[in-house]
Parts: structure tokens; C-alpha cells; sequence
């Protein structure tokens, strides 16, 4: 098998990794840093494709406080306050890293300053953009001073597996198919840091790109590693319905849409949110989602089923300049945003649930580390949106320096555990050594099964029944292979590799959530509609013993501040609203 070696290895090219990347490199230049990515670096990952923004307090009359309350609130007091504080702390160290030292464009008031958006959840309007590509402006800007550092890259190479020390006290490095040859490559390394993103692809109506299926967090469950909170999967409240037979149906339309004053309609024409929520349009997106998933259930749906979202109101012109990118999504499909209803349904957008790390994006495996969707606790039982972002960039940038002080530069490369190698190798082969069965109709089976059963609203008797389709599921794509003729650039294998990492981290948000018999956050149970006293919560924790997933409960350590009780002196400042940016 190829060997390369490296001082630090980070899986995944999204904010996380680019920025851990980056800051590695400048903490420590003669250290050896290398990307590892699926795809192809500054072209894939979840970060691109965010259109929304960036929250970080920069307005003089708001503060750190008041965004660490909000997202507190918003996570339902399940967060780790720690990661919490350190997110809203650095993000505004970020931000200005973004702008100043990365060369990232962003809107502007006319009197020069950042400009700063409403989005759903928040007692202030901090969300800074760039338009409604916002992701695309990041990930491009920090692309090019990735190429010129001199980082290496190992572009089409996936990670399957995370390999400990012979002695298994340590991390050595990752096993890695290399895609375009199909031959195996163990990369060891001193450090690693997991940024593959989540990705709950596993649901019908899914946002991110159908290359992310939760491998890191199904590398980190084979590995012996906790993940927290895996019952919390976010649901975006406004995904494109553009019909069954395009890619484009769960595309986000972004939440400025409601921040800025979109309507939101039902299939009989009636605006509903406030029945759900004095906030309307711009309560959280958990209980957006849910209000439109009980007007379909009430048989108030749109023609293809879910509801309408409505701007021309705003002006069309209006709307034109402050969403283009919206509006150019919509028009490829034959819509019309600015003027006209569009359809939408909530689709599966972000998963709040990950690896249980600390604000310094350690892991209890040393030497591995964590940033990103990849890492659980920072948003607790629900994202406030544009707070995504910012966690990726912000614990993206500590990651990079942790490792690269954590480092012994004069240390040997540990030695890997040959068996845990040998097993992942077996596992990975076994699909090209069996009889070729078609791969969609599996992946459509676990689209319905976790979309109905295991999705915005749940119930015991329903999420019961998925953990042994589940079992079925994984057995049915266990019995059959792929086309094994050649193994450079194997899409069918990779697709394989793909389902079968997907039913494992869906088995484990299902006992997540069959563990947690309240209703918090993005979690909602029919059978248990009603919420915990805050000061009970506790946060579920998933792990891998002898082949079985087994969960248990951890009571929140509320290191901060305590329920009931607020770190800002006046809640009762009424949200902002932000006058249209110059760009």
C-alpha cells in the first residue's frame, strides 16, 4: 500500500479546513500541512454554497452578549456554553481576519461600514453578506491563499477510515481511496483534522450536494468517538419544490427572504406563520418548518405539496438587486421570485449533532481534531442561521493553531494499527467482490423511510420501525455489490461507500431521538409534545460498542450563565431593521 507522510492532515475543503489549513501553515511554516478533499478543492463542500451570511456582533449598540443569548436561546439552553461563548467571541476577530487579511468582499452601508441583515431568530439584524453568495466570495478568496502558501493537496482522495496507534492510544493517521486510480493511500500524519461537514443527505429533500454523506461522522463512530446531539437535524423551512425529477428540489432559498419580509402562503392563499408563532415568517426555523409541514398535513398544501413564498410586495426591483442569486436560481427553473409565488417545502439542511469536542476543537482520540459540522454542541438543539458559517471559520482558525502548537515537531510518526488497517481495506473491497445490484432503489427507500419517520415530526412507534428497516436496509446494500471491471474513478463503488455510511449515521440520529422523549429545538415528538425545564436539559450521546450503536444522556454543564438568567441588562430591544446595502 502507498504511504505519503505529513506534520498535519485536514480532511475536508470547506471553511473548516480551508482556514485550519491556513492558520496551521502561518503558525508554523516549516511544518508539512496537507488538504485532503473528496472532490476538488474551492469547488465542493457545504461552505460554497452558502447564500445567507455571516453573523458576528459588529454594530456598536450590539454586543458579544446579546449574539451569544440569542444563540443560546435559539440552541433551547442544550449548547456547550463554552464552544458557544468562543464562537461569537472570535467571530468577530474572524470577520475582520476574512476581510482584511483573506481579501473577502462584503456589502456595505453607504457610509462605508459592513453592512448587517436580518435573519430568522435573532434580537439583532448582525448577519453580514455579500449579496446572496455569500459562501462562494469565502471559499473562493480563501482558495487562492491556500494554493499560494504552499500547502499540498490531495484532491479526489477519500477518507475511510481514521487509524489509531498499534497501541490504540493514539491517532496515526487516515486510511484513503484515492478516486481517480481506486487504489489505497495511508496518509499518516501527527495531527488530523476532521471538516468533512455533515450533510443529511439521507432525508427525500436534502440542501447539500449528494457527495456529502456524513463520512466523518460514521469514521469517528468506527472509531470509538462520542457524538453528541444527533437527533437535532435541521430542516431549512424554505427548500425550492421545483418537482421529483430535478437536483434543484430542496435548494435552499436563502432566510434573508424572510428576514427582509417575505410572505409565507399556504395552498388556499392564507398567510399562516402567525399561527404558529407571533414572529410569523421571522420565528426560527424549526418552527417555520413545522408550520408548513402542518399545513400540508391539514390538506392546506401547494399543488406539488408543500407551500408558497411570496416577495413581489417588496418591489420586483427591489427584490432583483438584493437577492440576485435567488432570483437567478428561481429563473433556471422557470420561476419567477420576484414577482410571482414560488414553491417550497422544508428540506434537510444542517445537522447540529457531531463529535463531542472543547472550544480548543479537541477530541478524546489525541492527535484527532474537529471543526465544523463535523464537531456537535456549538449550536445545541437548533442552528440560528448565518451562525453556521461563522462556526466553520471561526473553530476552523483555532483547529489550525491547536495543532500545529500541539505538535511534537521532534517526534517520529506514530506506527499505525496494521489490523484496523487491514479490516477497513475488507470492508471497503467487499461491495467489488459481489454480484452488482442497483444502488437507487436503496437510496430511495432510506429518503422515505427517514423523511417520514424520522423527520420534522416523530413519534416512538414510528422511529422504532426505522431501526429495523434501517437493519434491512443495511443488510440489502451488504448483499449486493458493484461493477468491479475497474476501480479508477468508480463512481457506482464510491456511491456504495456513500448509502453505507449514510444508514449508519441514520441509525444514530434515530436512537438519538428515540432517547430524548421531549420536544426541543429541532426535535419534535408527537408523542412527547412539551419541552424539559431547561435546567434539566441533557444532551444525548451516541457511540459504537462490540458492532452496536448504544446511546445514553450527559446533564448540561451551564458554565456560563444559568436558565432563567441573561448576560445582556435590557431583553426587550426590538430587532432592527437593516436598510438595503450598496454592493
Amino acid at each position: 500500500m502507498k504511504q505519503i507522510c505529513t506534520d498535519i492532515l485536514v480532511l475536508g475543503s470547506g471553511g473548516a479546513g480551508l482556514l485550519a489549513a491556513l492558520h496551521a501553515k502561518r503558525a508554523a511554516p516549516e511544518l508539512r500541512v496537507t488538504i485532503a478533499v473528496k472532490g476538488l478543492l474551492g469547488k465542493c463542500g457545504c461552505t460554497r454554497m452558502v447564500q445567507g451570511g455571516y453573523n458576528v456582533a459588529l454594530a456598536p449598540t450590539d454586543s458579544t452578549e446579546r449574539h451569544f443569548m440569542d444563540t443560546i436561546n435559539g440552541g433551547k439552553w442544550l449548547n456547550n456554553q463554552d464552544v458557544a461563548w468562543t464562537l461569537v467571541e472570535q467571530a468577530q476577530v474572524r470577520i475582520r481576519e476574512l476581510e482584511n487579511e483573506y481579501g473577502c468582499f462584503f456589502d456595505r452601508n453607504p457610509d462605508g461600514t459592513v453592512h448587517q441583515k436580518a435573519f430568522a431568530g435573532q434580537t439583532f439584524d448582525r448577519t453580514v453578506h455579500r449579496g446572496d453568495l455569500t459562501g462562494i466570495e469565502i471559499i473562493s478568496r480563501l482558495a487562492e491563499q491556500t494554493w499560494a502558501t504552499g500547502v499540498e493537496r490531495l484532491e479526489e482522495h477519500r477518507a475511510v477510515a481514521i487509524i489509531p496507534t498499534d497501541a490504540g492510544d493514539a491517532l496515526a493517521g487516515v486510511l484513503m481511496i484515492d478516486i481517480r486510480s481506486g487504489e489505497y493511500l495511508l496518509c499518516r500524519a501527527k495531527a488530523v483534522m476532521l471538516g468533512t461537514g455533515g450533510g443529511p443527505t439521507m432525508y427525500k429533500y436534502h440542501t447539500p450536494s449528494g457527495d456529502k454523506s456524513c463520512d466523518g461522522l460514521a469514521m469517528a463512530l468506527e472509531a470509538g468517538l462520542a457524538l453528541r446531539d444527533m437527533e437535532m437535524v435541521q430542516f431549512h423551512p424554505t427548500g425550492l419544490l421545483a418537482g421529483e425529477h430535478t437536483r434543484m428540489t430542496g435548494t435552499v432559498l436563502e432566510e434573508g427572504l424572510r428576514g427582509a419580509g417575505g410572505y409565507l402562503f399556504n395552498g388556499d392563499g392564507e398567510r399562516f406563520m402567525e399561527r404558529y408563532d407571533e414572529r410569523g415568517e421571522r420565528a426560527t426555523r424549526d418552527i417555520v418548518s413545522r408550520g408548513i409541514f402542518s399545513e400540508i398535513g391539514a390538506g392546506r398544501a401547494t399543488l406539488n405539496g408543500g407551500a408558497y413564498i411570496y416577495m413581489a410586495h417588496l418591489g420586483p426591483d427591489n427584490v432583483r438587486r438584493q437577492f440576485r442569486g435567488m432570483v437567478k436560481r428561481c429563473a433556471d427553473c422557470g420561476f419567477d421570485l420576484a414577482g410571482e409565488r414560488v414553491e417550497v417545502i422544508p428540506t434537510a439542511h444542517y445537522m447540529m449533532g457531531g463529535v463531542v469536542f472543547d472550544e480548543r476543537c479537541f477530541t478524546s482520540l489525541p492527535g484527532l481534531f474537529v471543526a465544523g459540522e463535523d464537531a456537535g454542541g456549538v449550536h445545541g438543539a437548533n442552528r440560528l442561521g448565518g451562525n453556521g458559517v461563522a462556526n466553520s471559520t471561526v473553530f476552523g482558525g483555532i483547529a489550525g493553531d491547536s495543532m500545529a502548537a500541539w505538535i511534537d515537531r521532534a517526534a517520529p510518526l506514530a506506527e499505525p494499527d496494521q489490523a484496523v488497517v487491514e479490516r477497513a481495506v475488507a470492508a471497503c473491497n467487499r461491495p467489488l467482490q459481489q454480484a452488482s445490484v442497483a444502488l437507487q432503489p436503496i437510496r430511495e427507500a432510506l429518503y422515505e423511510l427517514m423523511w417520514h419517520q424520522v423527520g420534522i415530526v416523530r413519534n416512538h412507534a414510528d422511529m422504532s420501525a426505522a431501526l429495523d428497516e434501517l437493519t434491512a436496509l443495511r443488510q440489502r446494500l451488504h448483499a449486493g455489490g458493484v461493477d468491479a471491471s475497474t476501480r479508477a474513478y468508480n463512481v457506482t463503488w464510491h456511491d456504495w461507500l456513500n448509502l453505507d455510511n449514510l444508514i449508519t449515521v441514520s441509525e444514530a440520529i434515530t436512537r438519538a431521538a428515540l432517547a430524548r422523549p421531549e420536544s426541543r429545538g429541532a426535535h419534535f415528538r408527537a408523542d412527547y409534545p412539551h419541552m424539559l425545564e431547561a435546567e434539566a436539559a441533557s444532551y444525548t450521546v451516541v457511540r459504537a460498542e462490540e458492532g452496536e450503536l448504544v446511546t445514553a444522556r450527559e446533564p448540561v454543564r451551564h458554565t456560563r450563565i444559568a436558565p432563567g438568567q441573561s448576560l445582556i441588562e435590557d431583553n426587550e430591544v426590538p430587532p432592527l431593521t437593516a436598510a438595503p446595502a450598496t454592493q
